[in-house]
């Protein structure tokens, strides 16, 4: 992996976390304790979620980096328990975590050795990636959550690019797990498609809408299907 790629992984990154910072930085103290789309998080659930994220993939890239088994969270019980420690600080304590942990992420990214780039590391999911799959789930992380503080930040404001980044992350997910039923997708505003297995329906709408719906924060209503009937449940993300 040279510097040049490493750099170029991490711009859309970068500019994902400033986005969010902004929209952070514009709420109260009192719109932290707002509902958001993954309720019962509260919008402090949710932004503080985002910085330990960060943290946990920093553990992987440790792990990627040392070869010792570094799990993502010691436990699920812990990683519930530091969000719902962090959701009620105030709007600057929640912005500095945001912006240290991403910081964080960024020099695990930086100093990671060639050789660690080819190293898989197992994901809470239960998934073995390699570390570029971690910069893109970081990605995902960040956009996602952003749309999920309910604060103005929707999938048509996601940057086409990061979006298509994001939906091929997903589909990659979906295509190294069993069971995940036959589909394609087709974006009506850019020339994205893409094939879950083979005899699947068709689910055309715009690439937004898409990620909307592949995430599982809207119900496809925006969507088409080439079969009778609603739009199906996207298959489970995470």
């Amino acid at each position: 992996m040279t510097e040049m790629h490493v750099t170029a992984l991490l711009v859309p990154i970068t500019a994902s976390t400033d986005r969010l910072v902004q929209t952070v930085k514009a709420l109260n103290d009192t719109e932290v304790g707002g509902k958001t789309l993954v309720p019962p998080w509260t919008r402090g659930h949710v932004i503080t979620h985002v910085a330990r994220a960060a943290d946990s993939l920093c553990r992987l890239l440790t792990w990627a980096r040392t070869g010792v088994e570094t799990p993502q969270y010691a436990s699920m019980d812990i990683r519930a328990a530091e969000i719902e420690a962090g959701a009620r600080r105030p709007v600057h304590d929640l912005v500095a975590d945001v912006v240290a942990s991403a910081e964080r992420f960024d020099g695990a990214v930086r100093s990671l050795p060639g050789a660690a780039w080819s190293y898989e590391v197992r994901m809470r999911t239960g998934e073995l990636r390699m570390p570029e799959a971690l910069v893109s789930a970081r990605l995902r992380e960040l956009e996602v959550h952003h749309v999920d503080l309910a604060a103005g930040y929707r999938f048509a404001d996601v940057p086409p690019s990061t979006a298509r980044l994001i939906i091929d992350d997903l589909v990659d997910a979906q295509r190294r797990r069993e069971g995940v039923p036959p589909l394609r997708i087709e974006a009506t505003d850019t020339d994205l498609t893409r094939e879950l297995g083979t005899g699947g329906p068709t689910i055309k709408g715009t690439q937004a809408d898409l990620l909307g719906w592949l995430t599982g924060r809207t119900t496809g209503a925006t969507l088409t299907t080439s079969r009778p009937g609603p739009v199906p449940t996207a298959p489970y993300w995470i």
